[in-house]
């Protein structure tokens, strides 16, 4: 609160005068102080904190060395390996020469992370076209509130679920650079797939990317 403290005059002036008395003002900042931190209470508790965004990634489980399982067939799937620099990929099931498909053997392709026709975003955006076409459709009732923000979460994570998107499985080698896998990883994202799996290159695989090189 605000304080007035008065100071005494004299009998200082010439021929005895009185002078008046003078008065100061001293303002008491204590309740400010306590206004202050309530403010910033009340602000810290209604406050909504950011929450950090990851991307989920899906670990395959390690089998036993020597021990043969029956892997099930993933509808509409992609597998990029990293080698060094270079961005190869195949589509479908890995067959080998030794047990060719209906098509052949599987033949590795290359990609870039840049522009063009064989650029990792352009593949991504045709094979994913089904979530991206659908995902538009969900953020234009989003926008005119017909969906509230939890509904478009929950249906654009079973969108990119559904057997009709893209499933990509990611694989490096030995000599595969960190940042070539992050910009995949970016990529993926960009392209709104949802199953995303890193996992080991078979020996078949690992034989195929040699004579490729």
């Amino acid at each position: 609160m605000a304080q007035i403290a008065e100071s005494g005059g004299g009998n200082h002036g010439k021929k005895g005068k009185q002078r008046a008395k003078k008065s100061s003002t001293h303002v008491d900042m204590t309740p400010m102080v306590d206004l202050a931190f309530l403010l910033l209470t009340f602000f810290v508790l209604t406050s909504t904190f950011s929450k950090p965004k990851v991307l989920p990634l899906n670990y395959p489980a390690k089998v036993p060395e020597g021990e043969k399982i029956d892997r099930p067939k993933i509808n509409n799937a992609a597998t990029f390996i990293l080698a060094d620099e270079k961005v190869y990929y195949y589509r479908g099931e890995f067959y080998p020469k030794s047990r060719p498909g209906e098509n052949g053997p599987t033949e590795l392709k290359e990609a870039n992370f840049g522009s063009g026709e064989n650029s990792v975003r352009k593949l991504l955006a045709s094979w994913n076209n089904y979530v991206i076409k659908n995902k538009v459709i969900l953020e234009q009732k989003l926008d005119k509130k017909q969906i509230a923000d939890t509904a478009f979460n929950r249906q654009l994570d079973d969108l990119t679920r559904d057997k009709e998107a893209v499933k990509v499985l990611i694989k490096t080698d030995d000599k595969a650079l960190c940042k070539s896998f992050i910009d995949l990883v970016d990529e993926l994202k960009i392209a709104n797939v949802g199953v995303i799996a890193p996992t080991d290159l078979s020996p078949e695989e690992k034989e195929l990317l040699k004579e490729k090189n």
